[in-house]
């Protein structure tokens, strides 16, 4: 079992959810790190039945069991609990871990989200500093994030089984779309756009639907934990910027098998693409696990030079390049935004470089394995 390095104390005081896509391993360290607290699965059919048909169990059991601190996991499967546990979390001692892949059938169903009672904490897939000396980068961006991906040697059977999985209980049987075949060809299209500043109008033509279609769609990968939105900074521009948000599917492993990549090998232009993805991945990871708050956003001209994030409004300006030799031309988005943003602390490239330089102007140069140690260290940011 990997450390993971999500930091939960012992004995929670206050309630959580627990949010996080499939087989990230959730379940999995929650029962490894609360093994003596009752747990409840949802995922059990008797279980989440019993629930189902008698919320109030919940309370009762709890109550009688004098217990402080209660798991409740795919807790999205019995919404009507929710109820029971704003009641216990304001009449007892009881608090709560609430586990779930995604939020969206709460909102959907309008239920209680305990009124801002219970914080919520994203776990992710694997990070570099979790697999640490074993780490191999090429096979991390071939095979992507989930745990059980990054270890098989061969993991197209159980990401094609991981997407058909997705389709069936996220999208058919939430009733999410009218069509499911189309839901799959606007799948495949935005994978292509991975890192990319998104263009609803070209993927709308691509599966034969409408732009706020596609839009819709986008938001269910979202609302699942699936992708997320990188938006463009766009204020205080002297010239036009690009003003698109980008999108990054969560697990590169994903979009590898929905682009039919093959193997991706370092110095290709996939390769690259599928490095910048990885980056925003461990900030993020960062960003949850260690409380730090960052925003982050991406600057691109319409001229096409651009730096892949900014880190708190201008604060830090960072570029992922998957290059061994790092030359002028990786550095333009970098020497060009210092013209407009005088004030920005440090701009830095993570790179396959070996040894960490620094350019006569003032541009970190930093392999990727030292740039993420220092930022856990937090002596980077």
């Amino acid at each position: 079992m990997y450390q993971r390095l999500i930091n939960f104390e012992k004995k929670p005081k206050n309630s959580f959810f627990l949010l996080g896509p499939r087989q990230t391993g959730k379940s999995f360290w929650l029962h490894h790190f609360y093994h003596d607290n009752i747990y409840i699965d949802l995922l059990k059919t008797d279980v989440r039945l019993k629930y189902m048909q008698k919320p109030h169990l919940l309370r009762e059991e709890l109550q009688y069991s004098k217990k402080t601190f209660v798991i409740i996991d795919e807790i999205q499967l019995c919404i009507s609990l929710l109820d029971e546990i704003h009641w216990l979390i304001e009449n007892s001692k009881i608090s709560f871990c609430l586990c779930g892949s995604s939020a969206r059938k709460i909102r959907r169903a309008g239920a209680n989200m305990l009124g801002g009672r219970a914080i919520t904490k994203e776990f992710y897939g694997l990070s570099i500093n979790e697999i640490g000396d074993s780490f191999d980068l090429e096979r991390f961006l071939n095979h992507g994030y989930l745990p059980n991906h990054y270890l098989e040697d061969d993991p197209a059977p159980l990401i094609n089984a991981y997407i058909n999985n997705y389709l069936k209980e996220e999208i058919l049987e939430e009733g999410l779309t009218r069509s499911l075949p189309t839901f799959s060809s606007f799948l495949e299209s935005l994978s292509f756009s991975d890192t990319e500043p998104i263009n609803f109008t070209n993927i709308a033509s691509d599966c034969g639907v409408t732009s706020p279609t596609v839009k819709e769609y986008a938001q269910i990968l979202v609302d699942t934990l699936l992708g997320r939105y990188l938006p463009a900074y766009i204020k205080r521009e002297k010239r036009k910027v690009v003003r698109s948000p980008k999108f990054y599917f969560y697990d590169i492993g994903l979009v590898n098998f929905l682009n039919k990549r093959g193997r991706l090998v370092v110095g290709s232009e996939l390769f690259g693409k599928a490095f910048e993805n990885w980056i925003f991945h461990e900030l993020q990871v960062y960003n949850s696990y260690c409380n730090r708050y960052f925003n982050y956003s991406y600057w691109k001209l319409t001229s096409g030079v651009e730096v892949d994030f900014i880190v708190n409004n201008m604060e830090y300006a960072i570029e992922a390049k998957s290059s061994k030799k790092i030359t002028k031309e990786h550095l333009k988005g970098l020497r060009q935004i210092i013209e407009d943003h005088p004030k920005i602390k440090k701009r830095i490239v993570v790179c396959l470089e070996d040894t960490p330089r620094i350019t006569s102007d003032g541009i970190e140069i930093i392999p990727y394995k030292e740039f993420f140690s220092r930022l856990w260290d937090n002596s980077i940011l």
